[in-house]
């Protein structure tokens, strides 16, 4: 252990340390607001961690647990001049004992290329392959779709779970109140819906996402009522490349890949869901 990591205290995040979250997360150019370290906060207050070196801020991990079965680790950030000090793996490794300790099975991450040298070591495993897609919303044809309510949350989360592998229904209420109103259900013939779609402001560009449907003319009839929405902004959205209906529809509207992702899970059951039927996931650091 360096000298750096035995001088390294780890606590608890609180609402005061958004301030530093925020920061880091500019230097490393990510999308996030300070609406999503809220959320991180709110559904994993005792999950959340920020590292001191003395009176310095030195990095930061969110954690987030769903079902009590799986756990997800993210926003593992070190600010420039802290990098390569052995700082990001202690914070990766608390994260990890953090969730251990929760009682979890499955502990679950998206990684960019870079990050998974750090997780194979680890014992992580890949789960499939995931895109960044950027680009400009323009207005587009869609029908069938409309404003989805907080009535609807009891269905869309019915409807959600065995899809995403796992329950998540701490995440979709906040996603639904953090939306802004972006967010879009496709009904079913019947009582039982056949997709929907939540998206939210980002700093760089607003994030879709997550998009889920049950068939390809409710998976594009979504995904074009976000972009009519959202015309004229920049958008990311991540797609999984299980799902080649989804690639097929970024591309089809002009969507470039900005970076690849890896989902990758530490556990004897990943809870993988159908990401055939995910066009767009809540983002890497949340699933």
């Amino acid at each position: 252990m360096s000298e750096i990591e035995k001088s390294l205290r780890i606590r608890q995040m609180a609402p005061a340390d958004v301030a530093t979250g925020m920061r880091f997360k500019t230097l490393a150019g990510w999308n996030q607001v300070e609406r999503d370290w809220h959320r991180f906060l709110a559904l994993s207050p005792d999950g959340c961690f920020v590292a001191e070196i003395g009176d310095e801020a030195a990095g930061t991990v969110v954690t987030v647990t769903f079902s009590g079965v799986c756990g997800w680790v993210a926003m593992v950030l070190v600010p420039p001049a802290r990098r390569r000090q052995g700082i990001g793996t202690a914070m990766l490794r608390h994260g990890i004992a953090h969730l251990q300790d929760s009682g979890v099975d499955t502990i679950k991450l998206d990684a960019t290329p870079m990050g998974r040298q750090v997780y194979v070591p680890l014992g992580f495993r890949d789960e499939y392959g995931l895109e960044r897609r950027e680009g400009v919303a323009q207005a587009c044809l869609w029908t069938g779709v409309r404003a989805m309510r907080e009535s609807d949350l009891e269905e869309v989360i019915e409807f959600d779970t065995p899809r995403f592998g796992v329950c998540r229904e701490g995440l979709l209420r906040h996603l639904y109140r953090d939306s802004g109103g972006l967010c879009g259900l496709y009904p079913g013939t019947d009582s039982a819906i056949e997709g929907y779609v939540m998206a939210r402001p980002g700093s760089n560009a607003f994030q879709i996402g997550p998009l889920v449907a049950a068939h390809e003319r409710a998976g594009r009839s979504l995904f074009c009522w976000a972009l009519d929405r959202l015309a004229g902004k920049p958008v990311f959205f991540d797609v999984p490349l299980e799902n080649p209906h989804g690639t097929g529809l970024a591309g089809e509207f002009g969507f470039s890949v900005q970076r690849g992702f890896t989902r990758m899970y530490l556990g004897a059951k990943p809870y993988g869901g159908f990401p055939r039927r995910v066009y767009a996931t809540s983002g890497p650091e949340k699933g």
